[in-house]
C-alpha cells in the first residue's frame, strides 16, 4: 500500500519555520508589565540577526553551515523559551534535509516539551513528527503521535485522518481503519473539497479484510460511478460472488463485456460460463467462438468442450460438431468422443456416431461406460446392425443402472428381428405362390 502524504516537502517545512518568526518582535528594555505576553514571544536583536544568517545559509543550500550556526545558537546562554522554540524548529528542518531523521525527531520532541509553546505550533509539530515516523516506518510511534495530535486539534483536515488510517493499515488494524477514513470522506464533503479515489480504495481494503462484502459491494459501486475502471467491475463481481448475488454478478460481468473491458482468456471464459449458468447458452457459444477465432481464447480441449456444451444447450447440435471434434481430437480420454457421438446421434448421423463412440471406448476414461454402450447400441440399431447392437446393449446391461433399459432395447431388436423374419418368410411364401400361379398360367396356355 503506497503511503500518500508521507514526505513533507522542503518548502512546506521552511514555511513552517518562517511562520514562527513572522516579522521579528525585538524586545525593548522599557516595555511595561502589561506587555509580558508579547515579551514572552519576542526575540532579541542578537538572536534575530544570528538566526537570519542561519536562514541565509539554508536558502543558499548550505545545510552543514546552517547546522553549525544553529547548534551554537542553541547553546547560547539566556535564550528565552520562545527563542529556543524557533532554533529547535530550524534544527529539525535542517536535520530533515540532511536525512538525519532521528535527530530531526529529537529536535522536535525537545521543542514540543517547551512549556510556553503555542498550541497551534505544538499541534503542527506533532503532526510533522507523525509524518517523519511514517517515513521511518515506525508505525506504532506515528499512530501514537497522531492520536496526540487529534486530542489537540479540534478541526483536523481530511488528509490527517487518512494518514492515521494508513499507519493503522501497516499495523494490520483493519477494523480501526474504517472510522478515520469515513470521517475523512464526510469531512471533505462538508468542506466541499476533493474526496480522493485512494481513500475509497483504502476503505474498501479495510472492509475486505473483515470479509464485509456488503460494504465492499457498496464501495465498488461508488468507485465505478466516480472513477469507472476495469478493476472495479471485477472487484464488484467478486463481492457479488461472495454474497451469492448471482444475478448481479452476471449483470456486472455483462456490463464490463459490453464496455469492451474483457481482455484475458479467463475473463471471456468466465463470461461464457455465467451466460450458461443463466440459461443463455447461445450467447456463451457466440462469445467463445468469436474469441477463439480472434486468438484471445486458446484453441484447446477445455475451451472446445465449453463451446460444444454451449451449442448443445442452445439446441444447436450441428454447430456443436466441429467444436466437439476438435475437443475430442485434443483430449486423451474418451469422454468427449462420447459427447461427439451423442451429437451425431441427435442429428441422425449414425455412422459417424458409431465411429466416435467406438473411438471413445478405445481411449477409455469415460465416466459412464454403460451409457456409452447404450448410445452405441442405438446408433448400431438405426444402422440395422442388430447383432452388434445387441452386443452393445448386453455390455451396458452388466451394470444395474442400465440393465432395464438394455433389456428393453434387446427385446425391441429381437422383436424387430422376429418381425423381419416373419416378413421375410411371408415375402418368400408370396414369391413362391406367385411362381406357382405363373407356372399354372403358362401350362394352361400350352393346352
Amino acid at each position: 500500500m503506497t503511503i500518500t502524504n508521507r514526505v513533507l516537502s522542503r518548502f512546506a517545512l521552511l514555511t513552517f519555520c518562517l511562520a514562527l518568526i513572522s516579522g521579528p518582535v525585538i524586545a525593548q528594555e522599557d516595555e511595561q508589565d502589561d506587555q509580558k505576553t508579547k515579551q514572552a514571544q519576542a526575540v532579541s536583536k542578537e538572536f534575530y540577526d544570528r538566526i537570519s544568517k542561519a536562514q541565509e545559509q539554508i536558502d543558499a543550500d548550505n545545510p552543514q553551515e546552517a547546522l553549525q550556526m544553529l547548534e551554537r545558537l542553541k547553546s547560547r546562554k539566556g535564550n528565552t523559551e520562545y527563542e529556543m522554540q524557533q532554533v529547535l524548529n530550524y534544527l529539525g528542518f535542517v536535520y530533515y534535509n540532511l536525512e538525519r531523521i532521528d535527530e530531526a525527531m529529537a529536535a522536535y520532541r525537545e521543542m514540543i516539551a517547551i512549556p510556553s509553546i503555542e498550541p497551534q505550533i505544538k499541534k503542527t509539530t506533532i503532526y510533522t513528527m507523525a509524518q517523519l515516523s511514517t517515513m521511518k516506518e515506525q508505525y506504532p510511534q506515528a499512530i501514537s503521535l497522531l492520536e496526540e495530535y487529534f486530542a489537540l486539534e479540534t478541526n483536523p483536515a481530511p488528509d490527517n485522518y487518512i494518514l492515521y488510517a494508513q499507519n493503522l493499515y501497516q499495523e494490520s488494524r483493519y477494523a480501526d481503519m474504517v472510522k478515520p477514513i469515513e470521517t475523512a470522506i464526510s469531512e471533505a464533503e462538508r468542506r466541499e473539497t476533493e474526496v480522493k479515489e485512494d481513500w475509497y480504495v483504502l476503505l474498501n481494503f479495510a472492509y475486505f479484510q473483515q470479509e464485509n462484502y456488503a460494504k465492499v459491494r457498496d464501495i465498488q459501486k461508488i468507485l465505478l460511478v466516480k472513477w469507472p475502471k476495469k478493476r472495479y467491475w471485477f472487484s464488484l463481481a467478486g463481492a457479488y460472488t461472495e454474497l451469492g448475488e448471482d444475478d448481479n454478478l452476471m449483470a456486472a460481468y455483462d456490463a464490463a463485456h459490453t464496455q469492451g473491458l474483457l481482455e484475458k482468456e479467463a475473463e471471456f471464459v468466465t463470461m461464457a460460463q455465467l451466460y450458461m449458468q443463466h440459461e443463455v447458452p447461445y450467447k456463451a457459444a457466440v462469445l467463445m467462438e468469436r474469441e477463439m477465432e480472434a486468438g484471445r481464447v486458446n484453441k484447446e480441449a477445455k475451451n472446445y468442450r465449453l463451446l460444444s456444451q454451449a451449442w448443445t444447450l442452445a439446441a444447436e447440435d450441428e454447430k456443436s460438431i466441429p467444436a466437439l471434434q476438435e475437443a475430442a481430437r485434443l483430449s486423451d480420454d474418451g469422454e468427449l468422443n462420447l459427447r461427439l457421438g451423442n451429437a451425431h446421434l441427435n442429428l441422425g448421423e449414425y455412422g459417424e456416431c458409431v465411429a466416435a463412440i467406438r473411438e471413445g471406448l478405445r481411449k477409455g476414461g469415460i465416466k459412464s461406460p454403460d451409457n456409452a454402450q447404450i448410445s452405441l447400441g442405438m446408433c448400431l440399431y438405426n444402422q440395422r446392425e442388430y447383432q452388434d447392437a445387441i452386443t452393445a446393449f448386453r455390455e451396458a446391461g452388466k451394470t444395474q443402472r442400465s440393465d432395464r433399459i438394455a433389456r428393453q432395447w434387446i427385446n425391441v431388436i429381437e422383436s424387430d428381428l422376429e418381425r423381419n423374419e416373419q416378413i421375410r418368410l411371408a415375402e418368400s411364401a408370396a414369391r413362391r405362390q406367385m411362381q406357382e400361379l405363373e407356372e399354372r398360367r403358362r401350362s394352361a396356355e400350352r393346352i
